[in-house]
């Protein structure tokens, strides 16, 4: 289908929308995409000072206020996620979305270099902190009358390949996540769950991961905001359990 690359001012109005990772990257991005289009934005990252700084930049837009909440997703368990949604729905009433683009790499290395720890943690914020966060926020989701969650991954969740070890494998792990919550929702028509994977965009785990790569080799993210708002906005009503690989690199000359 041909993707929608604009939407009205307030496409998102009256929405209140929690972006993890929201502190830099494609979180930051979406983050003030989202409350450029209306909706109140939950801001959540470890990064106290970045938060302040999308803050400042929400608030300086114009746009509606939004919350900053500081939480590192690698040590957070149930209690600090149930009352995050507890927050949540004292300030607001209301959760008509999660994007969860926060993430966990370290190196890209052989299988033999890699330590359980790192396994342990790149699960713990790739996976089971999705999952966790999602669990704690689905009575708010359930009572939307449009609930959309994205998991933003990585190309290499449908592509094995050499030295992606940990950090490859708890993507892959998103897609499981994906398919088995678009299952059990399926009886609640406004509640849908989908995964993108944005393929080579221009962000800071880029940087990491493809450290000599051409940034020009890469996506904008400002080309990767239409997807998002589409997948938070009515327009994907009704589409869920979908794994959607993007390529969003210009054709060089």
């Amino acid at each position: 289908m041909t993707m929608k690359t604009e939407f009205a001012a307030d496409a998102l109005a009256g929405r209140v929308i929690l972006v993890t990772g929201a502190s830099q990257g494609i979180g930051r991005e979406a983050a003030l995409a989202f409350a450029r289009h209306g909706a109140t934005v939950v801001l959540l990252s470890r990064s106290v000072k970045g938060l302040e700084r999308v803050y400042d930049e929400v608030v300086a837009s114009g746009a509606p206020e939004p919350a900053a909440v500081p939480l590192d997703l690698l040590n957070a368990g149930e209690n600090e996620f149930n009352n995050l949604a507890l927050t949540i729905h004292r300030e607001f009433g209301r959760l008509d979305g999660i994007l969860h683009c926060a993430s966990h790499f370290y190196a890209l290395s052989p299988l033999s270099n890699q330590t359980i720890e790192e396994w342990m943690n790149q699960y713990r914020i790739n996976t089971v902190a999705r999952f966790a966060l999602t669990r704690a926020c689905l009575p708010l989701l359930k009572d939307a009358p449009d609930a959309s969650v994205l998991f933003v991954g990585e190309h290499h969740a449908l592509h094995p390949a050499a030295y992606w070890g940990g950090f490859g494998a708890s993507n892959a792990g998103q897609v499981y996540l994906t398919t088995v919550a678009a299952s059990e929702w399926d009886m609640h028509p406004n509640l849908r769950v989908n995964l993108l994977l944005p393929g080579p965009v221009n962000s800071p785990q880029r940087n990491r991961t493809h450290p000599g790569e051409d940034k020009r080799e890469r996506g904008d993210l400002a080309d990767l905001m239409p997807h998002l708002l589409y997948w938070m906005s009515a327009d994907s009503r009704g589409r869920s359990g979908e794994v959607l690989e993007l390529d969003l690199r210009q054709p060089r000359g």
